[in-house]
């Protein structure tokens, strides 16, 4: 799908076709409608395609006069009954006079600026709307990090009650979406410092404090998701301990209560022997037979219970 949009006198208008000073959104972009991108703003194909593969990694280049930023923005998925975060690239391109942006799905960093969400927008000021982008793209990150922060701990209770697999898939899921959060957030670092070092986007005074509130923004959110990484994964691997100290706690038990259940069976076994064996000929001899297996069933169990096995 493809979505044109201009700031006029403060408003941001929804356009008909490309023209100076158009911002340019391309939404799961089939073939043809990037032929007719590349056919309206002669923009090259291979810098519109770069956001259309999910292994692609952040980057900024600039070829023929024409500057293609590649980040990673954080995104979520459902999964079943619950669901999880992932990231996609996000593509900005940059030309003379318009900016285009490609993605492979709808993104709320999107929709805050189609929707005029985002306070000083405007589409002819291609800088800043790129900073604006990378900004946004960070904010979101930290905020889905606290998202990640909450859930793990409400995974963390349910396990303390329930101690099913159910939730240490769940806690999988998180850990998993923590790396990717972590390795997208590194890869945006690099643009970002790349950016400060290089000419590729022309900065304006006005701009630069918005470029060190996005690289602070990375940063921090760069150390949160280290932070929750390292939580998440001692807590993974404190109840993988408890699930085999329990485990053990159980075996310890059902091995006492077995060695304590086979002392009848071994005096049964003795007396039921086809072969003269005393009391046979007692006529209580049955009680004292018992009796003799209860007491030594009791000062097995009291050797097990001091010794903690029980």
């Amino acid at each position: 799908m493809i979505q044109y949009y201009k700031t006029v006198e403060g408003q941001l208008l929804e356009q008909n076709c490309a023209s100076p000073g158009v911002w340019i959104h391309l939404n799961r972009p089939t073939k043809e409608e990037i032929e007719e991108v590349c056919a309206q703003t002669g923009v090259l194909v291979d810098l519109l395609t770069a956001a259309l593969d999910e292994e692609e990694a952040a980057r900024i280049e600039r070829e023929e006069d024409q500057t293609l930023v590649l980040v990673d923005i954080p995104v979520v998925e459902p999964e079943g009954t619950s669901f999880v975060y992932n990231t996609i690239p996000l593509g900005i391109v940059l030309l003379d006079n318009m900016v285009i942006t490609v993605c492979l799905e709808d993104t709320t960093i999107i929709e805050d600026f189609m929707e005029n969400r985002v306070k000083g927008f405007d589409t002819c000021k291609k800088t800043r709307f790129v900073l604006q982008l990378l900004y946004r793209t960070s904010t979101k990150f930290l905020q889905y990090l606290r998202q990640i922060d909450k859930a793990s701990t409400q995974v963390e209770t349910a396990l303390h009650k329930s101690m099913k697999n159910r939730e240490l898939i769940q806690m999988l899921k998180l850990e998993k979406s923590l790396v990717y959060f972590s390795t997208s957030l590194k890869g945006n670092e690099v643009v970002l410092e790349k950016m400060l070092k290089t000419n590729f986007i022309k900065r304006y005074p006005d701009d630069e404090d918005l470029l060190e509130d996005v690289i602070i923004e990375n940063k921090q959110a760069i150390e949160m998701a280290a932070i929750y990484r390292e939580i998440l994964t001692g807590t993974m691997d404190a109840f993988a301990s408890v699930i085999s100290n329990n485990l053990n706690i159980v075996m310890k038990l059902l091995t006492s209560i077995t060695i304590i259940m086979a002392v009848p069976t071994m005096v049964a076994s003795l007396w039921g022997m086809n072969v003269p064996v005393p009391f046979q000929h007692v006529p209580t001899g049955f009680y004292i037979v018992l009796g003799i297996s209860l007491v030594i069933t009791a000062i097995v169990a009291l050797v097990l219970w001091r010794k903690k096995m029980l």
